[in-house]
C-alpha cells in the first residue's frame, strides 16, 4: 500500500474546512517524506500493536499503516479529524482503529487489546509511535513510563527544548527532573529535529524525534523519584542540603543514607545517585 495514492492532507483540510487549534497545541505535519522517517526510526512495526495520541489530519497515522501497524489505535480528542481519519479504515483493511477522547485519561491497552495486557496472556507490547500535541507531550510520557508491560518502546515528537531535556546528561543545563524520570525506564536518544517550516502553521521553534527503548534495569518506584527530583530541582541552584528540605526536615540525614554530598547540587547528581536518594527516602517514608 502507498499512501501517495491517497488525497494530500492539504487537499483533505482544505475539503473539511479545517485549521488547528491552538487550545489543543496543533501543528500538522503534512510532509509525507517526515513522517515515513518517524515511522522508519519506529523499527520494525509490522504486524506488531501502535498506538498513535493526535493524529489530526493523519499524516502519521498514514506512515504507520504504510509501515505495517496491526494494529494500529490512534487517540483524538479533536472530533473533527473523525471524518479524515474514518477513510483509513477500509483502506488499511480494517487495520485502523479509531478512539475519540483525552489521551490523559484513555486505558491503552484496553484500546489494543479489550483489557488490561495483564488479563490478556502474552500479547505483545504496544509500541507508542506520536507527534505529541505540545501543551500534553510532557505528563503523556510521564504516564507512559509509569505504565505496565502493556508498554513497548516509544518513538514520540516533542518540542526541541523539551526532547534535549530527556536525553540530557548531569552537569548539563537541560538536566533536570525529566531526564532523571525517562533515563530511570529507558535508553533515551534524540534521532532528529524538524523545522518549524515543516508544520501547518508553524510553531515557533523546531521539533525533535526522541526514541525511548526500555533499559534492562528500569527503576520500579517512579513515584518517589518523583518526589525526590521535584525537590531536588525545584530549586536546583541551592544545595541538595537544603533544596531536600522541602520533603523531608532530615535532608542531610537523607543525603547521608544515599552516599551523597550534603553540598552538592541536583544537576550534579547522576541516575544511580537519584535512584540511592530515592529509596532512601522510601525506607523513611
Amino acid at each position: 500500500m502507498n499512501a501517495d495514492d491517497l488525497p494530500t492532507l492539504r487537499e483533505e483540510l482544505e475539503a473539511h474546512d479545517l485549521w488547528a487549534n491552538k487550545g489543543l497545541g496543533q501543528h500538522f505535519l503534512l510532509d509525507l517524506n517526515i513522517t515515513r522517517r518517524i515511522a522508519k526510526t519506529a523499527g520494525d512495526i509490522a504486524g506488531k500493536p501502535v498506538i498513535e495520541i493526535g493524529p489530526g489530519p493523519g499524516g502519521l497515522t498514514r506512515a504507520l499503516l504504510e509501515a505495517g501497524a496491526d494494529p494500529l489505535v490512534v487517540v483524538e480528542k479533536d472530533a473533527r479529524f473523525i471524518p479524515l481519519l474514518e477513510p483509513l479504515i477500509a483502506w488499511s483493511g480494517g487495520r485502523l482503529r479509531i478512539a475519540q477522547g483525552d489521551a490523559l485519561n484513555v486505558d491503552e491497552a484496553a484500546l489494543v487489546y479489550g483489557q488490561a495486557r495483564e488479563l490478556a496472556g502474552e500479547t505483545p507490547a504496544i509500541h507508542v509511535v506520536s507527534n505529541l500535541p505540545y501543551n500534553v507531550g510532557t505528563p503523556l510520557l510521564v504516564k507512559w513510563l509509569k505504565a505496565g508491560p502493556w508498554r513497548g518502546d516509544m518513538t514520540l515528537m516533542f518540542q526541541k527544548e523539551v526532547a534535549q531535556r530527556i536525553v540530557a546528561k548531569p552537569g548539563s543545563d537541560a538536566y533536570g527532573r525529566l531526564a532523571v524520570l525517562a533515563q530511570a525506564r529507558c535508553a533515551c536518544r534524540l534521532e532528529f529535529t524538524v523545522p518549524p517550516r515543516a508544520f501547518t502553521p508553524p510553531p515557533k521553534i523546531a521539533s525533535a524525534i526522541v526514541r525511548l527503548t526500555d533499559r534492562d534495569d528500569p527503576y520500579p518506584h517512579l513515584d518517589a523519584l518523583e518526589r525526590v527530583t521535584a525537590a531536588a530541582f525545584g530549586q536546583r541552584r541551592k544545595m541538595l542540603r537544603a533544596a531536600l528540605r522541602a520533603l523531608t526536615p532530615e535532608a542531610e540525614t537523607l543525603l547521608a543514607a544515599a552516599d551523597i554530598t550534603p553540598t552538592a547540587r541536583a544537576e550534579e547528581i547522576d541516575q544511580a545517585g537519584f535512584r540511592r536518594l530515592a529509596d532512601a527516602w522510601r525506607a523513611r517514608s
